[in-house]
């Protein structure tokens, strides 16, 4: 059970990344500019998502996360 809360994690945080990253190539594809709206937020969700799979890839078996 644990393996696969951990996996479904991992994939539902890359996801994140990966929409970010999207938002951020949209947005620009469209003409928006590095301070516009989809920018700043997709570079957000990309940091959040990032900063979540560092810190699951860093948790220690047996600790609460």
């Amino acid at each position: 059970m644990d393996r696969a809360l951990t996996a479904s994690s991992r994939t539902l945080h890359a996801l994140l990344c990966l929409i970010g990253v999207l938002m951020v190539v949209s947005t620009l594809l469209r003409g928006g500019g590095p301070l516009a709206l989809g920018v700043v937020m997709g570079l957000l969700l990309v940091a959040l998502g990032a900063a979540r799979l560092w810190m699951t890839s860093r948790a220690r078996p047996g600790q609460p996360r």
